[in-house]
């Protein structure tokens, strides 16, 4: 067994492919906040496909801005910031990379005047974002920034030291201003809408409670490009390791498992930036069409089947998707509800798109946890799917299956599934949801204005809530999706 650093990088496997450039050479031009999963399985893999090309300027510095995000340092230390990604093909066979692009961590809980000049240094072009669909700080329901949360507030006193995303960002965008620096591109890698618009007005909120001049400098003179990111990533496990311990000799704390598929299509934003195009980033003048198309169709498919495949005792996505009555309701859904709020989008032809999609679900390789895809529904599902049934409310067409996934939902958040084994609820608004999942009143869940919004006071909507919660209760889901995928009652 080989445990996996700068040292011991000639030792491995040669089947494990390993960086091919002079990782001392390579200088920060990114600074990436929340390395997660995700962010190494994707954008660190582009720039890694870069360095190779020799564009050596744009090294990552990690940062993990949660004091949660310890572990990663640690892991980060002990490996000279390297890590195996793990590509899982459908047919079995298995691709490991040792992905070298990420060549300085640091944690910002520790030491957050590092961070704030590491993105104010001269080399540093672009700070990027994975923070979660939940990290902008703002309202589910009216998308504003929550001026009164505690730790913006705390940023905000006199001398503090910065610990939110926003003040990290904002101290260090100041600092560049007034030492005559360019400021560096903010680009926002997480599934929302929009991500690079709303990134401007949450950090440009944050800058006006500063100072309200320097909110129109942010607002005005930094990029916020919007972008569409694309590869399952389900968390690594001790299987995991185990595996890659195995088949390779690597002994890595923390390795990368992902699909084959990848795909990144990025706004093109003034000033110096890294290639990407030259490493299979699309450039584009409009992120929109792609980006509802994904958080429509897959981020949303895969809410449909999660929520009520976890109802009906599945672990798994890719056993939900390969399951008939499943992948008959994620056909419908998409088919019905999400592609009939979708504009074309530039190059893809959408029954392929959605073709391609089911089978990356049904990729039994990658096994994706459904407990994984639930966890922070009330930052998902408002992201995901209240769009697409809003756009076919005021449009009058189908909701049913949209209605659904809710009914799906509030009966995991009761906390057992149709065998009456218990569901942990990994969930921000876990207490609120669970107490009103509980309640007797069919539409008490619906009514989290917070999260919902207005949609419990629409006719169509409560009453096809109310009869599809009631059947999920009385019936199973099983016998509930039959009637509503098949028609059978």
């Amino acid at each position: 067994m080989t445990p996996l650093s700068a040292a011991t990088l000639g030792a491995l496997d040669p089947a494990v492919r390993t960086p091919g450039y002079d990782r001392s050479a390579v200088r920060v031009g990114i600074v990436h906040l929340g390395v997660g999963g995700f962010h190494r399985s994707h954008q660190a893999l582009y720039v890694d496909r870069l360095l190779e090309a020799g564009a050596t300027d744009w090294g990552i510095c990690g940062v993990g801005v949660l004091p949660s995000d310890r572990g990663m340092q640690e892991v980060m230390a002990a490996q000279d910031c390297l890590f195996t990604l793990v590509v899982k093909h459908p047919d079995g066979s298995r691709e490991a990379r040792v992905v070298g692009s990420i060549v300085e961590y640091l944690l910002a809980p520790d030491d957050p005047e590092a961070v704030v000049e590491r993105m104010a240094a001269p080399g540093t072009r672009v700070v990027s974002l994975t923070v979660t669909e939940g990290g902008y700080n703002t309202s589910p329901v009216t998308g504003e920034f929550d001026t009164r949360a505690p730790d913006v507030l705390a940023d905000l006193q006199p001398g503090a030291l910065p610990r939110t995303t926003f003040g990290l960002v904002t101290e260090a965008l100041v600092r560049r201003r007034d030492r005559g620096l360019a400021p560096f591109a903010v680009v926002s890698c997480d599934n929302i809408p929009g991500n690079g618009h709303l990134a401007r007005a949450c950090f440009a909120a944050f800058a006006g409670l500063r100072d309200p001049a320097l909110a129109d400098w942010v607002a005005a003179e930094v990029p916020f490009p919007n972008s569409m990111v694309d590869r399952i990533t389900p968390a690594t496990t001790d299987a995991d390791r185990a595996e890659l311990a195995a088949a390779s000799g690597v002994e890595d704390a923390w390795p990368v498992v992902c699909e084959p598929w990848t795909q990144w299509v990025l706004e093109d934003f003034p000033g110096v930036r890294p290639p990407l195009e030259d490493v299979g980033v699309q450039l584009v003048d409009d992120v929109a069409p792609y980006e509802l198309m994904k958080l429509r169709l897959l981020n949303a498919g895969h809410q449909v089947l999660a929520h009520l495949g976890r109802l009906a005792g599945h672990e798994y996505v890719h056993e939900a998707c390969q399951d008939p009555l499943f992948r008959d309701l994620l056909l419908a859904y998409l088919d019905e509800e999400a592609a009939p709020t979708l504009a074309p989008v530039p190059g893809i032809d959408l029954a392929a798109y959605e073709a391609d999609l089911v089978g990356r679900f049904a990729n039994a390789a990658v096994r994706d946890t459904v407990a994984r895809v639930c966890e922070n529904a009330s930052d998902r599902i408002p992201q995901f799917l209240l769009p697409v049934l809003r756009a076919n409310l005021a449009a009058g067409r189908e909701i049913r299956r949209s209605v659904a996934v809710l009914a799906g939902w509030a009966r995991t958040a009761a906390g057992s599934d149709d065998a009456g084994r218990p569901l942990e609820i990994s969930d921000p608004r876990r207490d609120a949801l669970v107490a009103r999942a509980r309640d007797a009143d069919p539409l008490a869940f619906l009514r989290e204005r917070d999260v919902f919004g207005d949609l419990a006071d629409d006719p169509r909507v409560a009453a096809e809530f109310t009869r599809t919660l009631t059947s999920l209760r009385d019936r199973g889901t099983r016998a509930t999706l039959e009637e509503l995928v098949h028609g059978a009652g």
